[in-house]
């Protein structure tokens, strides 16, 4: 009976051996295999969403290409400002024409492109007081000025022909769309306007490219 009592205590304390030597095996193996390798976290990385808990990293990065925020992102041209142009005016009025038009002429003097958006403001100085051109009500679209380039715009205003001497119109002051800065010209139509007592201005002022070749230049 004792020798099979010792022959059972001696198979028990090899099960035991044996149990204890595979527990520190496998401990081993998941303190090797529990950390991705460099490798395969490159490998992870290389095809996005592998490190990204939410599983868009990939798409994440794709988006943040096409939203812009890379070096290849267009930057947009800033709106054109007083200092940034050369501004003329000259008659454009043709014989026959029932109104006079002086032709203002924005150019830009800069190497990068600006924006246009809108009426430019106008205003005479007359004998009388200033006088402020109204809108014609054409469509204006934005544009960009390019460096260099010249756009115009009409200026139309009543022709004096009731032979009296009108009210005299002294100088024009332009001043481009989105700005508060203003520029003075010398007058270059009639040197006066008919006098009238209706409410309102008779000087209207065109949309950009509303005179010369209706744009660029």
């Amino acid at each position: 009976m004792r020798a099979r009592s010792v022959r059972k205590l001696t198979f028990a304390a090899v099960a035991v051996a044996a149990g204890l030597s595979l527990t520190a095996c496998n401990g081993d193996d998941m303190a090797q295999g529990g950390a991705p390798s460099e490798s395969s976290a490159s490998s992870a990385s290389s095809t996005g969403g592998g490190t990204d808990p939410t599983g868009k990293g990939g798409d994440a990065a794709a988006q943040g290409t096409a939203g812009g925020s890379g070096s290849d992102a267009g930057t947009e041209a800033d709106k054109c400002r007083t200092d940034d142009l050369d501004i003329t005016a000259l008659d454009a009025t043709i014989d026959g024409d029932t109104e006079g038009t002086v032709a203002v002429t924005f150019k830009n003097r800069g190497d990068q492109g600006c924006v246009l958006s809108g009426y430019a403001g106008v205003d005479l100085k007359t004998s009388e007081g200033d006088l402020s051109a109204q809108r014609s009500g054409q469509e204006s679209t934005p544009m960009t000025l390019e460096g260099g380039k010249s756009v115009s715009f009409g200026v139309t205003y009543p022709i004096n022909d009731s032979g009296g001497s009108g009210v005299k119109v002294n100088s024009l002051v332009v001043t481009p769309p989105d700005e508060t800065k203003s520029f003075s010209l010398q007058w270059p139509g009639g040197a006066s306007l008919p006098v009238t007592d209706g409410t309102g201005s008779a000087v209207k002022v065109g949309p950009m490219g509303s005179a010369g070749q209706g744009g660029e230049s």
